[in-house]
């Protein structure tokens, strides 16, 4: 299975690069929200939140949207997507994204745009 990885749980500086760099690449814009990754801040420690490629996203989408790929990545097929949020509300690193502006959800699909514009070098596409 395809994924992004965290190889430095406290390497991240909070930045935003990763952020920024998946938002500008799907949608064009800077908007934290936008983006397929989370930079947040509990408890005084800086977390990065990754899509765990965990299914569950997959398993409450009712139009049957979300399907994993060859290699093993959960993807959104946006013609079956009806834009509900249900995988939203389910994502339990809180890394789906429905922009109000856009018809369909979308995820990580361990592209690796993020990782090469992080400056620690803290994220990686693995293969798991």
């Amino acid at each position: 299975m395809k994924k992004l990885v965290v190889t430095d749980k406290k390497g991240c500086m909070a930045c935003l690069a990763c952020v920024m760099a998946c938002s500008e690449a799907f949608y064009k814009e800077f908007h934290p929200d936008k983006a397929c990754i989370r930079i947040v801040e509990k408890n005084g420690e800086v977390k990065t939140n990754v899509c765990l490629q965990c299914g569950k996203c997959a398993k409450n989408c009712e139009a049957g949207a979300i399907k994993q790929n060859a290699k093993g990545t959960y993807v959104v097929d946006k013609k079956l997507c009806t834009g509900c949020g249900k995988c939203v509300e389910v994502c339990p690193m809180g890394v789906m994204v429905k922009a109000e502006d856009k018809p369909t959800s979308s995820k990580c699909i361990a592209c690796g745009i993020c990782a090469k514009a992080c400056p620690q070098g803290i994220l990686e596409v693995q293969e798991k």
